[in-house]
C-alpha cells in the first residue's frame, strides 16, 4: 500500500488530474491509504489559495469562469475547488459547477473538483484543508475554492485562503451595513459584479467607504466593478489579487487559528480510533440497567481503560 500510495503522489505532482481525482476521493472519504497520502504531502506554498465567496446570486461562478478564461490566456494552471450545497437525498454536489464551467470540462490546464458541503458549517467541505493540501501537491499556479455563499457564518474560507475575494451584486447595497460584522470582514478584495445593473454605482460608493473606514490609516481594501458574464473588469480583478499575494506572504493570524482548529479536530480524531457507536451499544446496555448507573462516571472509566 505504501509503494502505491508513494506513486499516486507522484503522478499528482507530475500533473495527473486521474491520480489527483483519486487523491481527493481518498482524503474526502477516508479510503484505506488516505492517512499514507497525507503524511506524505510536502509542506509547499506554490500554488496560492484564492477563496472566493459572497451570497447566493453573486455571480461567483460566472466570476470563476471568468477568471480561467484571463488566466489560462496568460499560461497559468489552476485548479478550482467548487464547494456546492448538499443533495438531501445522497450528499453529492447539488449546483454541479462542473456544468456552469463547461468550457474548461477538459482543458489541460484547467482542473475542476465540485464538493458536497455535507452539512458541513461555513460554507466550507468538513475535509476543505486535506483536499486543499492534496491538490497544492500538483503543479498549479493559483487555486480557486468557491465557497456556497451562505451568509455571515462563511469566514471560515478566510483561514483557508492567501486572498479572500467577497463578491457582491447591487441589490445587496442595501444590506452592506448588516453585513459589517460578519462576511465583510474577511474580504481582502471587494467586488461589485453584475456592475451594469441599477444601483451598481451607489454599492461601489458605499464598499469604499467601508473599505476607507476599515483602512484607518493603513492600505485600502481594493473595490473593483466587474461584469462576468462579459468579462469586463476581471483583467483588474486579476491584478489585484497577483498584486495582494505578492504584499502579503506572512502567515495570517485567521490561518493560524483555523489550522489550530484542525490540529485540534485531528487529535480528537486519533483519541477516538478505538471507539464506535457498534462497539459502546452492548457494553452501555448491559451498564445501564445497574440502579447506581451514572453516564459521566461510565464514560470516565471507559477513557481510563483505553489510554
Amino acid at each position: 500500500m505504501q509503494d502505491k500510495i508513494t506513486q499516486l503522489l507522484a503522478e499528482i505532482q507530475a500533473g495527473s488530474f486521474r491520480a489527483l481525482a483519486r487523491g481527493i476521493t481518498m482524503a474526502e472519504n477516508d479510503l484505506p491509504g488516505y492517512e499514507s497520502l497525507l503524511f506524505q504531502l510536502k509542506n509547499t506554498d506554490t500554488a496560492r489559495v484564492v477563496g472566493i465567496t459572497g451570497p447566493p446570486g453573486a455571480g461567483k461562478s460566472t466570476l470563476v469562469n471568468a477568471l480561467l478564461h484571463h488566466w489560462i490566456n496568460t499560461g497559468k494552471k489552476i485548479a478550482v475547488i467548487a464547494v456546492d450545497p448538499s443533495s438531501p437525498f445522497n450528499y453529492g454536489a447539488l449546483l454541479g459547477d462542473r456544468i456552469r464551467m463547461a468550457d474548461f470540462y477538459n482543458h489541460p490546464s484547467v482542473y475542476i473538483r465540485s464538493l458536497a458541503t455535507r452539512g458541513a458549517l461555513g460554507g466550507l467541505h468538513a475535509k476543505i484543508i486535506e483536499i486543499t493540501d492534496v491538490v497544492k501537491q500538483g503543479p498549479f499556479d493559483y487555486i480557486l475554492v468557491e465557497t456556497v455563499g451562505v451568509g455571515q457564518s462563511e469566514v471560515e474560507i478566510a483561514g483557508l485562503a492567501d486572498c479572500t475575494i467577497v463578491a457582491l451584486v447591487p441589490e445587496a447595497g442595501d444590506e452592506v451595513q448588516t453585513l459589517k460584522a460578519g462576511i465583510m470582514e474577511i474580504a481582502n478584495i471587494f467586488v461589485v459584479n453584475k456592475a451594469d445593473r441599477d444601483n451598481a454605482d451607489t454599492l461601489y460608493r458605499n464598499l469604499r467607504i467601508l473599505a476607507h473606514e476599515r483602512a484607518d490609516g493603513e492600505e485600502e481594501t481594493p473595490v473593483i466593478k466587474t461584469i462576468a458574464t462579459q468579462k469586463d473588469g476581471v483583467a483588474e480583478l486579476a491584478d489585484a489579487i497577483e498584486n495582494y499575494l505578492k504584499t502579503h506572504n506572512s502567515l495570517p493570524e485567521k490561518k493560524l487559528q483555523l489550522l489550530t482548529e484542525k490540529c485540534w479536530q485531528l487529535i480528537q480524531h486519533q483519541k477516538m480510533k478505538g471507539y464506535s457507536k457498534a462497539k459502546l451499544l452492548p457494553g452501555l446496555k448491559e451498564a445501564i440497567q445497574s440502579p447506581d448507573f451514572n453516564l459521566y462516571q461510565y464514560t470516565s472509566k471507559l477513557v481510563e481503560n483505553n489510554a
